[in-house]
């Protein structure tokens, strides 16, 4: 191929900065740029101060400068269909866009939406049902139905915090009335109950063009705020990758239960797809079950998944966008990854923004500090979000790479700083089992 890529990456937390950090590797790129970005991101591209849920500003840019490829980053975009205005626009049509269109982000825009499509395809997940305001009394029978605890979802996008696992009828049903009272807002308009699979949980990501696929590094993420998985939930306090338990045949029963029937299940259903597809999973007694989908990377996930892969993820990406990607693949690094999110005091509640942060002198050998929530104020690095860095680092085990992990979390310093110190200990305690 002659002519070098021109890619503009939509986002700015932490997944964006682990992918620009790999895509600026590529000997295919010719500029990347990053819309809106963080201060890490402009380490690896051009920041460029535009809102990636404005499409006609999105698309304007692209003319402008040439560009080649658009990849979106997070959720919202692909769910309120920027990839259906750049296929309807005669200017921008031409550039492939990286996420799903409308109908195939519904399988995270809409708890229902995907667990009707699993159910269709025969993809096993836990037996659930939906209901609105006007059905709250049908819901609290079938509440009854269900042996606690008992798990709630907020049908709609609710930034990975719309789900809450309660031990008693009374909670789920005071929480069942919170739902309904708009504690998510519309997103919970619609609330989806389902039945608590017991297990542990594991990140898999696929890359599609729709037909053929690419499995990506597996990870596990620590969504509670507390140590030992207390405390309510957030984005996603650390995460390790690969998983001790994600043998050869637990992957191969994933590959075969969940995603085979999935990319045949968007072929049949006719909904078109290319981009990523985060499989959430449950781990049930070695049986893979379906908790959700979501329809782009996983963050901090991605922050442990772009370390392991040592080919070209947009030579991948190309050709996912030209249909070819069974022409494709990967080669994954054998070393385990580790992520510790470093977070605002008061995350995932009300936490003060604009902490002036002093970062570590040196970063240790196969480690990365990508900025998640950071910004410039008056030429000073601040806090900008509840998650501020991700403290990524590559070893030859779980110990040594969180070793790194948190020597560079230990370094970072902010007002009310804090992070989670056992990430990794129970996959420790699985391998030494």
């Amino acid at each position: 191929m002659d002519k070098k890529l021109n890619v503009l990456l939509l986002g700015s937390g932490g997944r964006e900065h682990a992918l620009a950090w790999k895509i600026s590797q590529s000997p295919l790129l010719e500029q990347l740029f990053i819309a809106p970005g963080n201060p890490g991101t402009g380490y690896h591209g051009q920041n460029v101060a535009i809102n990636p849920l404005n499409f006609d500003e999105v698309k304007s840019f692209c003319v402008q400068n040439a560009i080649d490829m658009v990849i979106v980053g997070p959720e919202e975009p692909l769910v309120q269909g920027i990839h259906d205005s750049f296929l309807s626009d005669s200017n921008v049509k031409h550039i492939p866009v990286i996420g799903p269109q409308k109908l195939g982000a519904m399988l995270e825009g809409s708890k229902d939406f995907a667990k009707e499509f699993m159910f269709r395809h025969g993809i096993p997940t836990a037996q659930y049902k939906t209901f609105t305001a006007e059905q709250f009394n049908q819901a609290k029978d079938f509440l009854k139905t269900l042996n606690p605890p008992y798990v709630l979802k907020a049908d709609g996008l609710a930034a990975g915090k719309g789900v809450v696992i309660v031990p008693s009828y009374d909670e789920a049903c005071a929480n069942l009335q919170e739902f309904f009272a708009g504690k998510f807002g519309a997103a919970s308009q619609k609330v989806v109950i389902e039945e608590f699979l017991s297990g542990i949980e594991l990140s898999v990501f696929v890359l599609t063009d729709g037909h053929s696929y690419i499995i990506l590094p597996e990870a596990k993420d620590y969504k509670r705020i507390g140590e030992g998985d207390t405390g309510p939930n957030t984005g996603g306090m650390g995460a390790v990758s690969p998983v001790p338990f994600a043998n050869q045949d637990f992957m191969k029963r994933v590959e075969e239960r969940i995603v085979k029937p999935t990319i045949n299940g968007l072929r049949n259903d006719a909904i078109p797809y290319k981009g990523f597809i985060f499989i959430g999973l449950m781990n049930v007694n070695g049986d893979p079950y379906v908790i959700e989908y979501n329809v782009r990377m996983g963050d901090p996930e991605t922050e442990v998944v772009m370390p392991r892969i040592k080919s070209d993820l947009l030579a991948a990406l190309l050709a996912c966008s030209q249909n070819r990607l069974s022409e494709a693949s990967i080669e994954v690094d054998s070393q385990t990854a580790t992520t510790v999110i470093v977070v605002s005091g008061g995350y995932p509640n009300s936490y003060e923004k604009g902490k002036e942060i002093a970062t570590p002198a040196s970063i240790p050998s196969n480690a990365i500090l990508f900025h998640a929530g950071t910004s410039i104020s008056n030429g000073k690095l601040v806090t900008a979000g509840g998650r501020v860095f991700a403290c990524s680092a590559l070893g030859n085990s779980i110990d040594q790479a969180l070793e790194k992990s948190y020597t560079l979390a230990k370094a970072i310093k902010f007002d009310k700083l804090y992070y989670r110190n056992d990430i990794g200990n129970d996959l420790k305690k699985l391998q030494n089992q």
